[in-house]
């Protein structure tokens, strides 16, 4: 028997079990979704507010602090936007 085969059988065995628990596991995506939108406001809010504080004590350097703040601030909503997809598929699939 190959391992493929056994964990075939494994997830096959482990299907009923899983079905009752789906309306734990849609509420549980849920509220995750609603964490992770919640995070990443947060997040961009703190990057944010550093970005102003550090412009205002160095304004020289404005354009390299804004343009930093602009990747992190991306780079923060697309794991946000990860989040929130792939509890939005537990919910609906």
């Amino acid at each position: 028997m190959t391992l493929l085969t056994l964990l075939l059988q494994m997830a096959n065995d482990i299907v009923p079990v899983a079905t009752d628990l789906a309306p734990v596991a849609k509420a549980g995506a849920s509220i995750g979704a609603g964490i992770a939108a919640i995070g990443a406001g947060i997040g961009i809010g703190n990057i944010g507010r550093g970005a102003l504080e550090s412009i205002a004590r160095q304004p020289e350097s404005a354009g390299d602090i804004r343009s930093n703040m602009i990747v992190s601030a991306a780079l923060i909503e697309g794991v946000a936007f990860f989040a929130i997809v792939v509890c939005l598929l537990v919910v609906f699939v």
